[in-house]
C-alpha cells in the first residue's frame, strides 16, 4: 500500500523548517565544540608555560651561583701557591 505522505507544498516546507533548524543545532555545536578546544589549548599552554619559567627561574639562580663562585678573589681558594 502507497500512502502519499504530504502534499508538496506542506512537505516542502516541513524540510525546511527541519533543515533550518538543523543548521541552527549544527552551528550551536560548533561553537560550543571550539570553545572547549580552545579552553583545552590554553590550560596546555598555561601548563607548558609555568614549567619553562620554573626551569628558567632555577637556570638563572644556577647562572648567578656560578658567576659568583667564579668571581671569588684567588686567596680564598685553597690552592698551594710555591707547590708545598
Amino acid at each position: 500500500m502507497n500512502t502519499p505522505s504530504h502534499s508538496g507544498a506542506t512537505g516542502t516546507q516541513d524540510f525546511n523548517t527541519l533543515h533550518d533548524a538543523a543548521l541552527r543545532r549544527a552551528h550551536e555545536l560548533r561553537r560550543e565544540a571550539m570553545a572547549d578546544f580552545w579552553r583545552g589549548a590554553d590550560a596546555a599552554f598555561e601548563a607548558t608555560l609555568a614549567t619553562a619559567s620554573r626551569s628558567a627561574q632555577r637556570l638563572a639562580h644556577r647562572l648567578a651561583r656560578h658567576a659568583r663562585g667564579r668571581s671569588a678573589p684567588a686567596d680564598s681558594l685553597s690552592i698551594p701557591r710555591d707547590g708545598a
